[in-house]
């Protein structure tokens, strides 16, 4: 088996790389530098010259408030890039991973999204994954669309590496706590889609790690665990504005992923990862 990665520098794509090096499966790991994915010259011929049996797409535009702006590229990666993506699998005839988000929900009420509601961003990050994740069932039959929530890994920035950073430089901190999701460890992920691409049981899955927490609740866990002494202060949503409006349930349901496992609980993820961390 032969993998091209997209965005293999990424939070992600750093694990997925590792994760099929560990499998002793073939990649070609790509990232800007290698790949433009909104140039679709160049998405052609690197995936026809590679030939890959499967493409795992984790190349993104993810920068959530700053795409209200910068819209044009937002655009130009997350839809018109997955759209060559697509269809260069289609040419070749390879299987396709499309990294999607919980944020193509508009994060009404409380129950978990199910794979098969319907889609409704609040913002425009969301909006151009929802359209990606159409254009890889336009072209392809033989994909994966998983939906992902509140990534966090060693490589790249996230949540847990801005909390662990700011409990070194303050005594006191506000974070919000009416929006519930589901933590997920980047290493756990990628041993999911390494072993999703090995299988043909196409179609959505929302994978995340178990257990559902508020971004408060999240941030005293990742101190407790890292043994920080810090007052953390619960906020709403209205008190912390940000340009891109963010859903308030990230609940997904996960019934459908449990045919292939379920991921650790995001408690023990936290804790891997900060043992990860430190041995850094």
């Amino acid at each position: 088996m032969k993998v091209l990665v997209t965005g293999a520098n990424g939070q992600l794509g750093y694990d997925v790389v590792k994760r099929l090096e560990q499998n002793k499966i073939g990649y070609l790991g790509t990232d800007i530098d290698t790949l433009d994915i909104s140039n679709e010259e160049q998405v052609k011929r690197v995936i026809n010259d590679y030939n890959p049996d499967v493409v795992i797409h984790c190349a993104a535009y993810t920068a959530v408030d700053k795409a209200e702006d910068e819209r044009k590229l937002c655009y130009a990666v997350n839809v018109l890039g997955t759209r060559y993506v697509a269809d260069s699998c289609k040419e070749t005839n390879a299987k396709m991973v499309y990294i999607s988000t919980d944020y193509v929900f508009d994060g009404e009420g409380d129950k978990p999204f199910e794979v098969t509601d319907t889609p409704n961003p609040v913002n425009y990050y969301g909006q151009t994954k929802h359209e990606g994740e159409l254009e890889v069932q336009k072209s392809l039959e033989k994909c994966f669309i998983i939906r992902i929530s509140w990534v966090f890994g060693i490589h790249g920035n996230n949540f847990v590496k801005t909390m662990l950073r700011l409990g070194k430089e303050r005594d006191e901190l506000s974070v919000v706590s009416d929006q519930i999701g589901s933590p997920t460890y980047t290493y756990d992920l990628a041993g999911l889609l390494v072993d999703m691409i090995q299988t043909e049981k196409y179609g959505i899955y929302h994978a995340t790690n178990e257990g559902y927490c508020s971004w408060y609740e999240f941030a005293c866990e990742i101190f407790r665990q890292a043994g920080i002494d810090i007052k953390v202060n619960p906020i709403k949503t209205e008190d912390y504005p940000t340009k891109a409006r963010r859903p308030k349930n990230s609940r997904l349901s996960k019934e459908l992923l449990y045919e292939f496992k379920k991921l650790k609980k995001w408690q023990t993820a936290l804790k891997n990862y900060l043992n990860s961390y430190e041995m850094r």
